[in-house]
């Protein structure tokens, strides 16, 4: 029997959809075209698939095989080591803390770039006319007005979500289904709009920085680090996997949202290249909206613009559960403060959600100051170390359950699940080596995580209590 409050299969599969398709679609045209020809891009896309896919497939295994271990891939951290043990606690602490963090800036990241779309109709949120000064800060006029519209999108989230999961489920449903029509539009639009000279040369080379020429198979790692952005989220059924109504329906959703999600980039992606010139391409800041005026005029941006800022309402809807929930479920693995595990009259991490929100508010200062936004885009590639930790770590996990033969007692699947656990494990350390190749990007990605440390007293002085309380009644 269904449990009732809970999220289905579609309504889990619409948030996993709903977080991978964010902001990002409408500007990875034109970063990929810029760093890969067409070949490059498109082969990028598929490696960079299947790679997730194979990642999915783990999350979805560990979610049937070990339920009790719910919250997120960064849970599994805490499974690594001997149970109750320091390292346990640890390592499970840190890796919930630098997901927790990606995730809230990211999330942040969203909230402001809907008032950048909010501008189209609104054109003061750009304006750089002086409203009133704070002490030897000027505030102009857009970046004052930008900071209103970020904060009331925040807490109006936050405040529908206290209603109720469920019905916030349905909302990020009903603005992922908007949007998959809406890009199914755009597809269409495309496939009439498409030509096939704007594609030619196939495997045209790029230069990098240094002026060297970087041949297709170049183009093809430096596409495929982009294209991981558009994957982030995939796990969003994962960390709700304890309010799914069934274990199966997480694999499942986490497998459709990939396979949706990963259609509707590749054709947009594609698309695009057809409608507008390479170079030209490569020089637009709005690739989309400037593919679509082309063929439909300034009405047809305006739709584009629209159909943005519901793809942006629903991806918030969706980052600002999974960002609460991050927390909640690691304070019932005992892996943060039991404070978090406050809840209210619908099952709402309250606490969670009031904290994380309030340091997103913080955040989302960073709208007042070119200057503060600028070093704030930064924390946002940093972040991206956040992310890839705890994929690696979830298939670590998976290896050590198919070496160990826990939970496969007579099972046949354990030969296909290692070389899946193995192949996930193997592309998540190459991006992890690729991304972070940079010594300044590996070196603050790493202050990030590191910076929970300071946290980790308070969190060991009450696991230690805890257990003490135990061997006291036991004895």
């Amino acid at each position: 029997m269904e449990k009732q409050g809970k999220l289905g299969l579609w309504i889990l599969t619409a948030l996993v959809v709903g977080n991978m398709v964010g902001s990002g679609i409408f500007m990875l045209p034109s970063t990929l075209s810029a760093a890969a020809s067409p070949a490059g891009v498109l082969l990028a896309w598929c490696l960079t698939g299947f790679g997730v896919l194979m990642t999915v497939l783990v999350f979805g295994n560990l979610a049937i095989r070990k339920p009790e271990l719910q919250g997120g891939p960064q849970i599994y951290a805490k499974a690594l080591f001997k149970p109750g043990t320091q390292a346990s606690t640890l390592s499970g602490f840190m890796a919930t803390w630098g997901y927790w963090i990606g995730n809230l800036a990211g999330n942040i990241a969203i909230i402001t770039t809907f008032a950048g779309y909010l501008s189209t109709f609104f054109p003061i949120l750009t304006s750089q006319a002086k409203w009133f000064d704070i002490g030897g800060l000027t505030i102009k006029v857009g970046n004052g007005l930008t900071f209103i519209v970020c904060t009331m999108l925040l807490w109006v989230t936050h405040t529908i979500i206290l209603r109720g999961i469920e019905n916030a489920g349905r909302l990020n449903f009903a603005a992922t289904a908007a949007k998959v029509i809406g890009f199914v539009l755009f597809i269409i639009v495309g496939l009439f709009a498409f030509s096939k000279t704007n594609i030619l040369p196939l495997t045209a080379p790029r230069v990098d920085g240094s002026g060297q020429t970087i041949g297709l198979l170049g183009q093809v790692n430096s596409a495929a680090l982009t294209t991981l952005w558009a994957f982030i989220g995939v796990e969003s059924a994962v960390v709700f996997a304890s309010r799914a109504k069934r274990a199966v329906d997480v694999k499942r959703a986490s497998i459709l949202g990939l396979l949706i999600a990963l259609a509707i980039y590749i054709s947009i992606s594609l698309l695009v290249m057809g409608m507008l010139g390479q170079d030209e391409l490569i020089a637009s800041d709005k690739p989309l909206i400037d593919a679509i005026i082309k063929v439909l005029g300034p009405v047809g941006g305006q739709a584009l613009a629209v159909l943005g800022l519901i793809s942006l309402i629903g991806s918030t809807l969706g980052w600002v559960m999974l960002s609460a929930e991050i927390p909640f479920q690691a304070a019932k693995q005992g892996l943060f403060l039991p404070s978090f595990l406050k809840e209210n009259k619908k099952g709402i991490p309250v606490r969670s959600m009031i904290v994380t929100n309030g340091l997103g508010q913080l955040f989302i200062f960073s709208t007042i100051s070119n200057s503060i936004s600028q070093a704030f885009e930064f924390v946002i590639i940093i972040a991206t170390l956040s992310y890839l930790v705890p994929y690696l770590i979830a298939s670590l996990y998976q290896l050590k359950l198919v070496i160990t033969g826990e939970t496969y007692l007579g099972d046949k699947s354990r030969l296909s699940d290692g070389i899946i656990a193995a192949i996930s494990t193997i592309y998540s350390t190459l991006v992890i080596i690729g991304g972070t190749a940079d010594l300044k990007t590996f070196t603050f990605g790493m202050l990030l995580i590191v910076s929970g440390i300071f946290f980790y007293g308070p969190l060991r002085k009450t696991t230690a209590a805890n257990l003490a309380g135990k061997k006291k009644r036991a004895a």
